[in-house]
């Protein structure tokens, strides 16, 4: 029963989605294929540096530049005959491709993996992270994403050979507009160590920028509560949470934010959560590791002024 992983890539570096979906992969098979979609065959070297990878079979076109979900689902599908399983992380980019290929395949996607009891029994969560569903399938293809928070990153170490796969490239409905990226010098937001995450409780954009400047002095990510995404202090690049991006840093200041259950599903997972709250029985505060009760604007004024 060998395994497939969708690899995912951050320019021409593996994702730590995709690295997390290895490891999940490695425990439902000894055998375990990546597959790179690309435009530049160069980029398959980062995915067969990784341990534990047998074969990476790429596919290069230039109409996979911008992951043309059309093109590539049709190409994943015709791959997956030789495979049991389909294993991708959990991200915008699988969350538009994997229930495309389930549909070609006929069969359900599991998503949001967080624990693997057995080859077609897996954990997810549902309702926001509060309830933990165990759930079986009985699909002969089995297509999953899994949370990058629940698995260890796979290290380097390896040295895959590499196929070049040479498939007629399927037709498209789509065409490819334009691609606007948010640059920043900031540590990413999903595989950050430490994050300073500021909510509605800060008032307004120019005061959201004393999140920004403490991040920047303890080399952190910013993330936003969703009431802090509403409210027009920062774009939504940067909400954490259920409907934003699900986090698990060494360390999570939040900053004001009074914890919605949407909010706490997308951070449940950090190691150390400190929260600057005045209110001790925000829910935030009961799930806090450390809570510092005080005007927000006092801890903030004190923290940008400290000298590291």
């Amino acid at each position: 029963m060998s395994a497939l992983i969708l690899i995912e890539l951050n320019g021409s570096e593996v994702s730590a989605n995709s690295r997390a979906a290895l490891t999940a992969a490695l425990q439902l098979s000894d055998s375990v294929d990546a597959l790179v979609l690309t435009n530049d065959s160069a980029n398959a070297s980062s995915a067969a540096s990784m341990s534990g990878i047998n074969t990476v079979k790429t596919i290069v076109d230039d109409s996979l530049e911008h992951a043309n979900v059309e093109v590539a689902s049709k190409l994943i599908a015709d791959v997956m005959s030789d495979y049991k399983f389909l294993v991708s992380g959990s991200s915008t980019y699988s969350k538009n491709i994997l229930p495309r290929v389930g549909a070609l395949l006929d069969v359900q996607p599991i998503s949001d993996v967080c624990e693997i009891k057995s080859s077609n029994t897996f954990v997810r969560p549902l309702y926001a992270g509060n309830v933990m569903a165990t759930v079986e399938t009985s699909d002969d293809t089995i297509v999953m994403t899994v949370r990058a928070t629940a698995f260890e990153h796979a290290e380097d170490g390896g040295s895959a050979a590499l196929e070049a796969l040479s498939p007629a490239m399927p037709e498209s409905n789509s065409t490819f507009i334009s691609l606007q990226e948010s640059q920043s010098e900031r540590p990413e937001l999903t595989t950050a160590e430490r994050i300073v995450s500021g909510g509605r409780g800060l008032g307004s954009k120019d005061n959201f920028a004393m999140i920004e400047q403490l991040a920047d002095k303890l080399d952190a990510a910013v993330g936003a509560s969703r009431a802090a995404v509403d409210a027009g202090f920062i774009s939504n690049d940067y909400q954490v949470g259920q409907t934003g991006k699900v986090v698990a840093p060494k360390l999570y200041l939040a900053v004001g934010i009074s914890g919605a259950i949407q909010h706490l599903a997308g951070m449940k997972d950090s190691q150390v959560i400190v929260v600057i709250n005045n209110d001790p029985d925000a829910p935030m505060s009961r799930m806090a590791d450390i809570v510092w009760q005080v005007d927000l604007f006092d801890a903030l004024n004190e923290l940008n002024a400290y000298q590291v």
